[in-house]
């Protein structure tokens, strides 16, 4: 009798576990926003085995950026979602033998690759235990800003005031407007300015006509080479954002 136990916990463990099909949903959130959906190119999501590295799942997030009164304005509850069937994410379907230690990395907004951050978490996935509704859900901090005016290596006249145009906005793309709910007023954008690799001045960018639109007066007295960084920051969040252009006035 103990032979054939013995024989019988054998052949139990000899035999190949089952794989369950396991479901993991991951979603990108702007800080201070809204999710990171189709209309501004998504989040690359990359879920690896923690151990050997294997990619067991990779996508983007596609959907919409969310319900505006359900995220920014409505009190948020324990437990209450703030993603809907439109909401922008990313779905994994595993099928998995164990329970499995993974990472899983985001890299967003894809398109706006001068603003793209990475954002990483870690977390056990069980077989046949889906992680479903908000699912997992990674912030990314910043702005997505984009130098719309000097343009990359072009050539101005010496004694003109050159206009220094950006383009801001949340890394989900929700725009900065005056008195919005993305107040332009409550950030900070400013173009700093060298000219041959020296700091020369630095000057307030503002939102007047068009929305997520800042701009500001350089003059441009000597010539030279020069480049522009044009940063945002919003004291209330810290959230950041820089980008640069190089121009040439003669």
């Amino acid at each position: 009798m103990k032979t054939f136990i013995l024989f019988l916990l054998t052949l139990l463990t000899a035999l190949p576990l089952l794989a369950q099909p396991t479901t993991l949903v991951v979603r990108a959130k702007a800080k201070d926003a809204k999710f990171i959906g189709s209309s501004i190119g998504g989040a690359r999501i990359i879920v690896r085995d923690a151990i050997s590295g294997e990619i067991l799942a990779e996508g983007f997030t596609e959907g919409s950026t969310g319900n505006t009164q359900r995220i920014m304005k409505d009190p948020q509850l324990r437990h209450q979602p703030l993603s809907d069937a439109g909401t922008a994410g990313f779905t994994a379907r595993l099928d998995l033998e164990r329970p499995t230690f993974v990472t899983v990395e985001g890299y967003a907004p894809w398109q706006q690759p001068q603003a793209m951050a990475k954002v990483s978490s870690q977390l056990w996935l069980i077989p046949g235990k889906d992680i479903t509704g908000d699912g997992l859900v990674l912030e990314f901090p910043g702005f997505a800003v984009n130098v719309l005016a000097p343009q990359t290596h072009e050539r101005l006249t010496a004694g003109d005031s050159i206009a220094v145009v950006a383009n801001v906005v949340m890394m989900c793309g929700c725009p900065l407007t005056e008195g919005g709910l993305w107040d332009a007023s409550q950030y900070e954008v400013q173009a700093l300015v060298s000219k041959d690799g020296e700091e020369m001045a630095s000057i307030p960018l503002q939102q007047k006509n068009k929305l997520s639109t800042f701009s500001g007066l350089l003059p441009a007295k000597e010539p030279g080479l020069y480049q522009v960084q044009v940063y945002a920051y919003d004291p209330k969040t810290g959230n950041t954002g820089l980008a640069t252009t190089n121009f040439i006035v003669e």
